[in-house]
């Protein structure tokens, strides 16, 4: 798979085709030699539902493998476009006389009715957004 985001995981439970991974999620500091002194190292374990590739059994070490355009999509559904909505919202709501106060509420409500709409669309935006998972070498 050309273009990939790959994380190394242990698979939890296999069911059917689907295999339950969990990966840890760290961040760019979290393996500094620092990291303990400053705080400031975040690292948490996620679990992904992934198709399997090939056959594997609970406790395989494995690579969960997404496409690289599905990561650049999440970012744009997820930020990108709230920020633009939020800076377009307040925009219009001060354009249309209200004060910053209800501008800013009517933009942040604009932004949570956004986020209901992806929730509401979450089973069409899966499809999108499938993990793979194969055995690693």
């Amino acid at each position: 798979m050309e273009d990939t985001i790959r994380h190394i995981g242990i698979v939890e439970r296999v069911d059917g085709e689907m295999a339950i991974v969990r990966i840890a999620q760290t961040s760019a500091c979290a393996a500094c030699h620092a990291a303990k002194m400053c705080m400031a190292s975040e690292s948490r374990e996620k679990r992904i539902d992934a198709r399997m590739l090939e056959p594997m059994q609970v406790g395989d070490e494995v690579e969960v493998l997404v496409r690289e355009q599905a990561g650049w999509l999440a970012v744009f559904l997820a930020y990108v476009i709230p920020f633009l909505l939020l800076v377009a919202a307040v925009a219009w709501f001060a354009h249309i006389g209200l004060s910053e106060a209800k501008a800013g509420t009517a933009a942040l409500v604009s932004v949570a009715l956004y986020y209901v709409g992806l929730r509401m669309f979450r089973d069409k935006l899966q499809r999108k957004f499938s993990f793979w998972v194969k055995k690693s070498n």
